[in-house]
């Protein structure tokens, strides 16, 4: 399949699914939004992902291009492509479906377990994973559910950490990251790791950069499930 990828800072990529894609035979292309880039036509890919970033959804005036890339996003799914939003990207999917966003009460900033919800164990592509995983996040906002939409996801700081709605998911959290992601992240975003219930400080993330292999696992069988159930291209 064509993978196409919308890139929001020059430290935040596709982390680990470009490793994915590559072992899959997948084509990879991307959109640099933060160097003002153009977007493809829809019909030049299969599958979309967009990826974090550090800017809100609601910042159009700082970042004129979210209006483009909101107004993209929405003729990507009414075109039914395969679309992936990770963090900021899920946050960009919910808002153009309806969902408000929003400033969480909390910001999460670190590795918090995330437990899947009644309506994950009847997704084709959330059924079969454990109840309970350890993901990687880091966030201020949050958004609600659109309507339509499943619920799939929460943490004990955000009620919604993802949603599925057709052939679109949207995660809140971090599973595509490696060691380098965070590592990166460390060193552009370290202003954010003030004191808060849900930030952890450098040591306690790099402490536990172990749990990036079983995450990797995690976002693996998701792929692999969007691609069996999805891959067949309308």
């Amino acid at each position: 399949m064509r993978l196409h990828s919308l890139q929001h800072e020059p430290f935040e990529g596709l982390g680990t699914i470009e490793e994915w894609a590559k072992n899959k035979g997948h084509s990879i292309t991307t959109t640099q939004l933060f160097n003002n880039e153009l977007l493809p036509d829809i019909s030049d890919f299969d599958w979309l992902f967009i990826m974090g970033g550090s800017m809100n959804i609601y910042e159009e005036d700082k970042f004129p291009w979210l209006k483009e890339e909101k107004e993209y996003i929405k003729k990507a799914i009414a075109a039914n492509k395969i679309i992936l939003g990770i963090c900021l990207g899920s946050q960009l999917i919910a808002d153009v479906l309806g969902g408000n966003v929003s400033k969480n009460q909390f910001k999460e900033i670190g590795w918090f377990a995330i437990s899947f919800t009644r309506e994950a164990r009847d997704s084709s592509i959330f059924g079969k994973l454990p109840d309970t995983i350890t993901a990687f996040h880091w966030h201020g906002d949050t958004f609600k559910i659109p309507q339509g939409a499943k619920r799939i996801a929460q943490s004990e700081g955000c009620a919604n950490q993802a949603f599925e709605y057709g052939r679109t998911i949207g995660l809140q959290f971090h599973l595509e990251y490696s060691k380098k992601s965070i590592d990166l992240m460390l060193q552009y975003c370290s202003d954010e790791l003030v004191e808060g219930k849900y930030i952890q400080t450098p040591d306690e993330i790099i402490s536990r950069m172990g749990n990036v292999i079983e995450m990797n696992k995690v976002l693996n069988l998701i792929l692999d499930s969007m691609e069996r159930e999805f891959g067949k291209v309308p």
